[in-house]
């Protein structure tokens, strides 16, 4: 006698992953999650640029109706010279603090995506690792030096894209640190200038 239970459990059962074939699929479906996500945070990154954008802006521009204001009050060439140094200096301040807050927007949604990227890479690995295996095991008799020719390209391969990922995370690091020392010269270039 057939019994429901048992059909609908069978029917709806988890499926076992030894087919290479369904692990590489299982793994580019979780790839695709992960690239949905990335792209999520991307345009949340976005949108806190849009976001700045318009309120530095908004902020830049009733600060330029004030001073013009205040311009068309001076009644002497020195308070015409201190106005000017008062606008100045905490503009360069301001603009400092304007792309240091797009620097960290950015590195933010950088290190988002790269953490996800590798996430998923190491979850592809291990999925394409356990096809390997999987093959390796079926592999008919005297294709020995096949599948290790193979092995060893799968593995230089890994090697290649591990390389890949510390020159990536060392030129962010070092773009990073030269952004970070570019604002302090120019924010303090700006500081000298405006008291000349």
């Amino acid at each position: 006698m057939f019994k429901s239970g048992s059909f609908v459990s069978t029917l709806f059962k988890e499926p076992e992953m030894n087919n290479p074939a369904e692990q590489i699929i299982a793994a580019n479906k979780a790839n695709l999650d992960a690239f949905e996500g990335a792209a999520t945070k991307a345009y949340a990154g976005a949108e806190k640029l849009v976001e700045l954008n318009l309120a530095a802006s908004k902020a830049a521009l009733g600060e330029t109706f004030n001073h013009a204001r205040a311009v068309l009050s001076v009644k002497t060439p020195q308070e015409f010279m201190s106005l000017q140094a008062a606008f100045f200096q905490p503009l360069a301040e301001k603009s400092t603090a304007y792309f240091m807050h797009v620097q960290s927007i950015a590195t933010e949604g950088s290190a988002d995506f790269t953490k996800q990227f590798e996430a998923s890479l190491a979850d592809a690995q291990k999925a394409m690792n356990a096809s390997v295996d999987q093959l390796v095991k079926n592999a008919p008799a005297g294709s020995e030096a096949a599948v290790a020719a193979f092995q060893n390209a799968m593995s230089q391969g890994q090697k290649a894209v591990e390389t890949a990922q510390a020159t990536i995370q060392k030129a962010s690091a070092t773009a990073q640190a030269n952004f970070v020392a570019a604002s302090k010269q120019t924010s303090d270039l700006v500081k000298k200038a405006s008291k000349v």
